[in-house]
């Protein structure tokens, strides 16, 4: 057993599907941090360049940095639409290690598909689907042939349980303002919710969890910022003084994965920033961002102007959608409702 309460993870396998940047790299880093070897994947690698042709970061990069926070990193270029692919990756980590005790799904390539702005009857329904097959099937793929390797090793003694992780954004029922990408979303909070069902007796804990407003490389790039200077971008988006590095919901998800009582979060959809405080974790520079807090804040002080920017009015139409279905916040939603059948003319 592995004592060093720096690093809890210690001895552990993991394997983050889609680690080359964002959210995905921050993940394999944190997990590294806290003494595990993490095998990082995805298609964008110095050997055999195809992912995103618009972006420099590669999986070798992501496996250099675990491995300098004081895990083990591993780069595999795969392509998880490719089942044969996938297959074959699970059969490495069983022949090398033996084992596998977590399991990130943060696949994502969709932002160039998503067509923002389009109703569902403007978008590109072959688009559409190649978004889903990046953003759902891959995640179906990888844990249909990961999970077995779990449950061989929880059978033959070599590791005690373990745990499936689903990435995804928003905590809500409600819509994420795109068909293609509010389906994408949805799916793979169902699907941890599925596997946890069939996995309830077993010891592998299968849940989603959402970061907020997190500050990858193309979002820092996109505001003209570094990681160095971003507040600086706050004077162009007032809510990015909430946003957060990618390593925070690697934190969070690397206490998950060292919390022996996780499985009392199976099947749900968890938001890093509660998650952040109920593990006490902090950003890189000590920070705990709250993103609902955050907005809930912001909202309140729009709804009592009487003359909301547009960007305001954006931000009230998005947070009314997100919050159908959500009794606790009924009440908000209605304020906003009303707020904007006054202000529509606008």
């Amino acid at each position: 057993m592995h004592n060093d309460v720096s690093q809890p993870l210690g001895g552990r396998v993991a394997l983050v599907a889609g680690a080359t940047r964002g959210a995905g790299r921050g993940i394999a880093c944190a997990l590294g941090a806290a003494g595990a070897t993490v095998y990082c994947t995805g298609r964008s690698s110095q050997s055999a360049p195809g992912g995103d042709p618009q972006r420099p970061e590669t999986i070798e990069e992501t496996a250099e940095l675990v491995t300098a926070a004081g895990g083990n990193g591993i780069a595999v270029r795969v392509d998880h639409t490719e089942e044969a692919a996938v297959a074959a990756l699970f059969e490495r980590v069983d022949s090398e290690h033996g084992r596998l005790d977590v399991l990130v799904n943060d696949i994502w390539g969709g932002d160039a598909l998503t067509e923002w702005g389009k109703a569902f009857w403007e978008v590109d329904v072959r688009q559409g689907f190649e978004l889903m097959q990046r953003a759902i099937h891959t995640h179906v793929i990888t844990s249909r042939h990961g999970v077995p390797v779990m449950l061989a090793a929880i059978a033959a003694n070599r590791q005690d349980g373990g745990l499936v992780v689903e990435v995804t954004d928003g905590a809500f029922q409600g819509y994420r303002g795109q068909l293609f990408y509010d389906l994408c979303k949805a799916s793979v909070i169902r699907l941890a919710y599925a596997m946890a069902v069939e996995l309830a007796q077993h010891p592998i804990t299968a849940l989603a969890v959402t970061p907020g407003f997190l500050r990858s490389e193309a979002v820092l790039d996109h505001f003209g910022v570094t990681a160095a200077n971003w507040r600086d971008a706050i004077a162009k988006d007032p809510h990015f003084a909430a946003s957060e590095t990618p390593l925070l919901i690697g934190r969070v998800i690397a206490a998950l994965a060292a919390d022996p009582a996780v499985s009392r979060f199976a099947g749900r959809v968890l938001a890093g920033w509660d998650l952040a405080r109920e593990y006490d974790v902090k950003d890189v520079d000590g920070r705990q961002p709250h993103w609902d807090e955050h907005l809930d804040g912001a909202i309140a002080e729009v709804l009592q102007r009487d003359a909301p920017t547009q960007d305001e009015l954006f931000v009230l139409r998005m947070r009314r959608s997100q919050l159908d279905f959500d009794v606790e916040r009924a009440a908000q939603r209605a304020a906003i409702v009303e707020f904007l059948a006054r202000h529509s003319a606008r």
